[in-house]
């Protein structure tokens, strides 16, 4: 092996110019340094945008803001899986100088090079009101009591950063799909626990009732394999499967 002033790490990366230009791969080697994650390589082509045969270029255009698996903003297809870039390290996925492969995701539209448009996926939380809708903005006091078995449910809910990782995995989300996916889902079930957020539970439900809802689940479970959050996205849908079941069922009662 290699000693560590001499160490490099090889990337090869997916670009495009802009939405409406073609894909093209280039390739960089930076100097490796101890404990570096692939945004640290980013940030090296950035600082120094030559390909591996010396050719100057525009730096990679790729997001990140917090660097530590909170934001999910930096996420993309990091030899093959999605991940976050931050939490991927070097050392960890080239242990002995492979070359790292990135990617875009590709359920999302491109805007350019590792950026991509996840608008879909907080045009799909407004579809199924994932908020607590609120009588003005005036003090309300206290908020009610949330029992601990409801809250203990709750917080894992709670932990989704909108990252993508889901719907990338998904094979449900694709062009001629309208489905949701796991993570509205999910954040419908999280804000119909919270005892405010179940006045409207009716209304999340309905939803996930129709086209793109609840039924367009193939149960593949991917999704829940690829999320950095732990988040028990299968439970998720399987709850709300069966509360949309009762919805269709007994709903009626309460109109």
């Amino acid at each position: 092996m290699a000693q560590d002033d001499e160490r490099m790490v090889r990337l090869k990366i997916r670009r495009r110019d802009a939405p409406s230009e073609p894909d093209y791969w280039q390739s960089f080697v930076v100097p490796w340094r101890p404990r570096m994650n692939v945004i640290s390589a980013l940030m090296e082509i950035q600082r120094k945008p030559l390909t591996a045969t010396g050719e100057k270029v525009t730096p990679v255009v790729w997001e990140c803001v917090c660097l530590e698996e909170v934001c999910g903003s930096c996420t993309m297809l990091v030899n093959g899986r999605v991940r976050q870039a931050c939490s991927a390290l070097v050392e960890r996925i080239a242990p002995n100088g492979e070359v790292i492969t990135l990617e875009p995701m590709t359920k999302f539209p491109v805007v350019r090079d590792l950026v991509v448009d996840r608008s879909r996926m907080f045009e799909d939380l407004k579809r199924v009101k994932a908020w607590i809708q609120i009588d003005g903005s005036y003090p309300l006091g206290a908020g009610p009591r949330q029992a601990p078995e409801s809250q203990e449910a709750s917080y894992p809910l709670s932990r989704c950063m909108t990252c993508g990782c889901c719907l990338e995995a998904c094979p449900q989300i694709n062009g001629a799909s309208d489905f949701v996916g796991p993570a509205a889902i999910s954040q419908a079930r999280l804000f119909n626990l919270h005892p405010s957020g179940a006045m409207h539970a009716a209304e999340r439900l309905e939803t996930l009732m129709g086209a793109g809802g609840i039924e367009g689940c193939g149960k593949a479970q991917n999704c829940v394999e690829v999320c950095p959050k732990e988040i028990p996205l299968v439970d998720s849908i399987a709850a709300m499967a069966r509360e949309t079941t009762k919805q269709m069922l007994f709903g009626w009662l309460l109109k």
